[in-house]
């Protein structure tokens, strides 16, 4: 699926749907967490969803700066994420971390769309690049480790 968050013309519109992209990532690795059979596996997503609280942590705190909305819960998205998810829990782990996978690809689009932004500040830029790095390493991990299972 490809996103169109960090094409918005408002920097406040730009936070406030990353912030809606961060609370569907966090409800899709509970999802994953719930079906992972391997608690290593388990172990590993959990300090992916906890980078993706501190994102939110952050995108929460911009938006309150830029006096823009900070959603509490996530989209009609969110039902796109978490549905992969259980989808790929018939056929085990290795379906399970593609269909992350998936998820992470527009998760990294938005982080590079938004490091790019115009009216993006240098302080915004910084974190955006930042979150772009760790989205980077969690699809890049979730499809080696999905490849070797």
């Amino acid at each position: 699926m490809v996103t169109t968050v960090g094409n918005e013309a408002k920097f406040e519109d730009l936070v406030t749907n990353l912030i809606y992209l961060e609370r569907d990532a966090l409800a899709a690795y509970e999802a994953v967490m719930d079906r992972l059979s391997d608690t290593a596996l388990i172990d590993e997503v959990g300090r992916f969803r906890d980078d993706h609280r501190q994102h939110l942590e952050v995108l929460t705190e911009m938006a309150h700066e830029a006096e823009a909305e900070a959603p509490t819960e996530g989209d009609m998205k969110e039902m796109l994420t978490t549905g992969k998810i259980c989808v790929a829990n018939l056929m085990g782990d290795g379906a399970i971390l593609k269909a992350m996978k998936t998820n992470e690809d527009d998760t990294v689009q938005a982080y590079e769309q938004a490091a790019a932004h115009d009216n993006a500040l240098p302080k915004s830029k910084a974190f955006f690049e930042k979150a772009l790095a760790d989205e980077m390493r969690h699809r890049d991990w979730m499809e080696r480790t999905a490849q070797s299972l």
